[in-house]
């Protein structure tokens, strides 16, 4: 059975994905299942992908101690993944919020990564949107037929009122277009509300590992030091979370190279495939 005990006796699931040499992946949300990757766009062709359900996601357990769901922890996780597959270092890919794990793993055990792909990250040792940024991308949606409900919806949920789950939900599919470069009835079968959370408790608790701004500069140098390749790969029309915080992380290490996908918003191996194969592919090889 693909799931292994982790320091804590936390069980995690993780799958094996294609053939050739393996390629951790880390899921973001966070909380997302892993099953909304698919097959990246094709990379299975090209690499194994072994992709890991976090705490408190898809098929792995609750942890006991919710604390331990935070990114910083997380990176725990992936050192026992590296160790159950018995592998002296590993390439790791992570998408949005799961860039935050990846990167703190590369940085909490040095030499252990080879390789490190960054898909829409939502920051480095945080969120890092540009608000601005992201108003302008969303803004510039504003002919398409979506526009004003998404709006209205996006509108209500920086609110930050009082929403119940079910609220939630149904506001979050309505701005489920921004995230997309171009939305039509095709993309309506990626959205997939069980492939969300389920637990509302999830998302304060996983970055809750951000650092206090009395330490933020000490954590990104820590980041910076790392000293390996890092490909970084951003979307124009991500209205998620916007190409600003693609553009941080790729400026913080010394050895990175950012790529910029014209035709893509937060999920590029979806609206991009060929493109995202062959860069992810020829990076890591």
């Amino acid at each position: 059975m693909p799931a292994f005990e982790t320091y804590d006796g936390t069980s995690l699931w993780y799958e094996l994905l294609g053939e050739g040499p393996p390629l951790v992946v880390l899921p973001g949300g966070p909380g997302m299942d892993l099953r909304y990757l698919g097959d990246l766009g094709g990379l299975t062709d090209r690499r194994q992908l072994v992709v890991l359900d976090p705490r408190a996601t898809g098929r792995s357990a609750v942890p006991a101690d919710r604390g331990t769901v935070s990114f910083t922890e997380q990176a725990r996780d992936v050192e026992a993944l590296r160790e159950l597959l018995g592998l002296e270092r590993i390439d790791l890919l992570g998408h949005s919020a799961g860039c935050l794990t990846a990167q703190e793993y590369a940085a909490a055990h040095p030499g252990r990564v080879r390789r490190l792909v960054l898909v829409t990250p939502v920051g480095r040792v945080t969120r890092e949107p540009d608000e601005a940024e992201l108003t302008r991308l969303r803004e510039a949606r504003s002919g398409e037929p979506w526009y004003p409900d998404a709006a209205e919806a996006h509108r209500l949920l920086a609110g930050g009122g009082d929403l119940s789950g079910a609220e939630l939900a149904a506001l979050g599919r309505l701005v489920t277009p921004f995230s997309w470069h171009h939305w039509d009835d095709d993309r309506h079968v990626e959205h997939r509300p069980e492939h969300g959370s389920p637990h509302p408790w999830l998302r304060a608790a996983y970055y809750a590992g951000a650092p206090a701004p009395a330490d933020r500069e000490q954590r990104l140098a820590r980041l910076a030091a790392v000293g390996v390749p890092v490909l970084v790969l951003a979307g124009a029309s991500d209205g998620l979370i916007g190409t600003a915080p693609a553009r941080l992380a790729a400026a913080l290490y010394p050895d990175a190279r950012l790529e910029l996908m014209d035709r893509s918003g937060h999920r590029p191996w979806v609206e991009e495939p060929e493109r995202f194969t062959e860069l992810v592919a020829g990076f890591l090889s």
